[in-house]
């Protein structure tokens, strides 16, 4: 089971947002279940669990685990393919944020845009390489600080910009035939007081 995957095709993204059938993937990224194990938790018919559980197996979120014997009855044990889904922006790529359309680095729409693409091309860049069965180079820098004052944080703001710009000036080698393009992002935003989890119908 990879630990997140990203979803990019419009339908199995629908299928994903689906209240049950999401949370029937909830059931099966905790550990391999049966239909009928899972109609106990939701809540639902085995039938009706079986008609989503099809669904979502259809689109790769589910995969078989094994079978095995219950009286006459052989039944299907399913897994998740992923412990966590993220949906790319490409599901909806007719209106897919656009952060080349508007540059403010104070804007709050141009992070979210800017953190659209991320997904989008780093969902990519992860499917392409799991087919090629390539280790994808990437680093992350993911901290926290609490600010004094809005003077403090502009003046980090500042100082943060000033070095990663020198960094990228100093390593950036536009010369270099054998090279390869490295997009960085830096984000400053506010840390949420309490992260949002909701709940999933049954």
């Amino acid at each position: 089971m990879l630990d997140v995957t990203v979803i990019e095709d419009p339908e199995a993204a629908a299928v994903s947002l689906d209240p049950i059938r999401a949370r029937l993937l909830a059931e099966l990224a905790a550990g391999p279940a049966s239909a009928t194990m899972l109609a106990g938790k939701v809540g639902l018919p085995r039938q009706k669990v079986n008609y989503h559980l099809k669904a979502l197996e259809r689109h790769g979120l589910v995969e078989l685990d094994g079978e095995r014997r219950k009286g006459n009855v052989t039944e299907r044990v399913m897994r998740a393919t992923a412990a966590s889904y993220v949906i790319s922006p490409l599901a909806l790529a007719a209106v897919q944020p656009d952060p080349d359309r508007f540059r403010d680095q104070l804007s709050a729409r141009w992070l979210l845009a800017l953190g659209a693409r991320l997904v989008r091309d780093v969902g990519s860049l992860i499917t392409g390489a799991t087919k090629a069965n390539q280790r994808l180079a990437t680093y992350a820098l993911d901290g926290e600080v609490r600010f004094a004052s809005a003077a403090d944080r502009a003046a980090f703001i500042q100082e943060l910009t000033a070095g990663v710009s020198a960094l990228i000036r100093k390593y950036d080698a536009g010369d270099a035939e054998e090279g390869r393009d490295h997009r960085i992002v830096v984000a400053v935003h506010p840390t949420l007081k309490t992260p949002p989890t909701p709940e999933l119908d049954q």
